[in-house]
C-alpha cells in the first residue's frame, strides 16, 4: 500500500521518539521532489513552449496546490505529512503524557491547520521571497533605467539585510536540531513547535488501524442532491490525492536522482558527459507565423527593426537583439522573442566585436 508502504520496517529500540536521521530525512524528501518536479516542467516547457509553457510560468502556484492537496490528505487520514508518512512517523498534540491518539483519529482542528500551513504556506513564501531577491540583485546589476534614490536606498538596504535574516532561519533550525540530538527539545524543527505538535513512530496499533481505513468501504446514503455533490467532490479530491501520493512514493528516489543529476555541483560532471556540438537554428520558423519577426539584415534588431546597439543575444536560442530590447522583453514575458523558448534574464549574452 502506497500510504503504509514504508510502515513494515522495524523500529529502533529507545521508545516513539525518531532519531535526527529519520526526522531530518523526512524533511529532505520533499525538498528533492520540488526541484526535481520543476526540471521536468522546465523540459517540457522548452520542447514546446506554446503547449506547455503555462506550466512553467506558473510553476510555484501550481506545485502549492498540488502540494496543499496532498499534505490535507495525508494529515487527514495518517495525522502526517507525506514524508512523515512514508518514514513511519506521526504527529500528535503536545501537552500531557496521556495515551497517543491513532493516526486514523486525526489531529485537532487546531493543530491540523496549522500544521497544513507550516507545510505548504512557509515553503512557498520563502521560496517566494527568494526569487524577488534574485530579480532585485539582477535590477541592480543589469538595469537601464535606475529606480529613483529613495526606492534604490531601500531596496539595496533589503538586499543587504536578507543574508543576515536567512543566516538566521537557518541558524534557528540547526540550533533545534542540535537540542533535539543532545534530547533538550521534542521537536527537531521550530515548525512542529508553531503548529504545536511532535512527532512520534508509527506503532503496531497505528499501522492496523490505517491499514483497515484503507480496506473498508463506506456506502454514501445520501438523498439530497448538494450532499451528493459535496460526496462526489471530496472523493475526486480524495482520489487526487491518493494518486499524487501512490505516484510519489514509487517515483521518489526516481525524483531524488534527478535532484542530484541536476545539482549545481554536478553540472561540470554533466557537460563533460554530455556534451554535444551546436545545433543549428529552429527549422520549424521557416514556416510559423514567429519568422515574420526574423529582419532581412543581419544587424538589424528583430524587435524594434532598427541596426542593433549592444547587441545581445539569447544563450536559449541563439538569435541577436538590442540589450535594452531583449532585456525589458525577457523580464516581462519570460521567452524568446522570436521562438517562444523559456528564457530567464541569466540566458542574455553580450556580444563584443573586434572594433569596440
Amino acid at each position: 500500500m502506497a500510504e503504509v508502504g514504508a510502515h513494515l520496517t522495524a523500529a529502533p529500540a529507545g521508545g516513539d521518539r525518531p532519531s535526527v536521521f529519520e526526522a531530518v530525512a523526512q524533511d529532505s524528501l520533499m525538498a528533492a521532489v520540488k526541484p526535481a518536479l520543476q526540471h521536468l516542467v522546465k523540459v517540457l516547457a522548452e520542447s514546446n513552449p506554446g503547449r506547455y509553457g503555462f506550466l512553467w510560468h506558473w510553476f510555484d502556484e501550481i506545485y502549492v496546490l498540488l502540494d496543499l492537496l496532498l499534505q490535507q490528505h495525508h494529515l487527514a487520514r495518517c495525522s502526517a505529512s507525506f514524508s512523515e508518512n512514508f518514514y513511519s512517523l506521526k504527529r500528535i498534540p503536545m501537552g500531557d503524557g496521556r495515551q497517543q491518539p491513532l493516526a486514523t483519529a486525526g489531529l485537532p482542528k487546531r493543530q491540523h491547520w496549522k500544521s497544513l500551513l507550516l507545510l505548504v504556506l512557509v515553503p512557498y513564501l520563502k521560496g517566494k521571497l527568494e526569487k524577488l531577491v534574485s530579480s532585485l540583485r539582477e535590477e541592480d546589476e543589469y538595469s537601464i533605467h535606475p529606480p529613483s534614490s529613495s526606492w534604490k536606498r531601500f531596496y539595496r538596504a533589503f538586499l543587504a539585510a536578507y543574508p543576515y535574516v536567512n543566516m538566521t532561519w537557518e541558524g534557528w533550525f540547526l540550533i533545534q536540531q542540535l537540542c533535539y540530538i543532545l534530547g533538550k527539545a521534542e521537536h527537531h524543527s521550530p515548525m512542529l513547535k508553531l503548529a504545536g505538535v511532535r512527532l512520534v513512530r508509527l506503532t503496531a496499533e497505528d499501522i492496523q488501524a490505517l491499514e483497515k481505513k484503507r480496506a473498508e468501504t463506506t456506502p454514501s446514503q445520501t438523498h439530497s442532491i448538494t450532499s451528493r455533490v459535496q460526496s462526489a467532490l471530496r472523493k475526486a479530491l480524495g482520489g487526487i490525492a491518493f494518486s499524487l501520493s501512490t505516484g510519489l512514493s514509487v517515483s521518489v528516489f526516481f525524483l531524488q536522482f534527478l535532484d542530484w543529476w541536476y545539482s549545481s555541483e554536478n553540472q561540470e560532471t554533466i557537460k563533460s558527459l554530455t556534451a554535444l556540438p551546436t545545433p543549428p537554428p529552429p527549422v520549424h520558423l521557416e514556416h510559423e507565423p514567429s519568422s515574420a519577426l526574423l529582419p532581412s539584415l543581419k544587424t538589424v534588431c528583430p524587435l524594434c527593426r532598427k541596426v542593433r546597439v549592444n547587441a545581445t543575444a539569447l544563450a536559449t536560442s541563439g538569435f541577436v537583439f538590442c540589450y535594452r530590447c531583449v532585456y525589458s522583453y525577457v523580464k516581462a514575458h519570460q521567452r524568446c522573442p522570436v521562438t517562444g523558448y523559456a528564457t530567464e534574464l541569466q540566458h542574455l549574452v553580450k556580444l563584443y566585436s573586434p572594433e569596440s
